[in-house]
């Protein structure tokens, strides 16, 4: 038996147009620039006809020693929605971004469920508001490099 829990569903705002917001976010190699959960990225295997499209796979080297998720793109719909679903062990985690363009700029909304077994759900409970507050805090981060390069 497993547990499935929604960790966020928030929207960040970002300063420039979608399909730059898309580009930079569904790059597996630009994710440590942004991430503060990650090292590095690792065996990037990428399908398709642009990084992040559907297939594309990569290992998360986490700043956790021995925790390095396998992540495989399920959905690229440039520059409107994709998906990635990681699994490390028994858990899994689905990542969904949608984007929407904005008065010049593109909101981001960021959709995270984490299943894991029922014996670790309490674990997760405990801490479901520090990793929603991360998920946030690393979209936000990810805004200001767009940004950033933009100028």
């Amino acid at each position: 038996m497993a547990g499935r829990i929604t960790l966020v569903d928030d929207v960040v705002r970002f300063d420039a147009p979608a399909p730059t917001v898309f580009d930079y976010l569904t790059d597996p190699r630009n994710r440590a620039q942004w991430q503060s959960s990650l090292r590095r990225v690792d065996d990037v295997a990428e399908l398709g006809d642009r990084p992040g499209d559907v297939g594309t796979s990569w290992t998360d080297v986490t700043v956790v020693p021995g925790v390095a998720p396998r992540l495989e793109v399920t959905a690229c719909e440039p520059p409107r929605l994709w998906r990635e679903i990681g699994t490390w062990r028994s858990v899994d985690a689905v990542l969904t971004l949608e984007f929407d363009d904005r008065d010049g700029g593109t909101d981001v909304r960021a959709q995270a469920i984490l299943t894991v077994p029922t014996i670790g759900v309490p674990v997760l409970l405990v801490n479901r508001w520090p990793a929603a507050r991360a998920i946030r805090a690393d979209l936000r981060r990810a805004a200001r490099i767009v940004a950033d390069s933009a100028r």
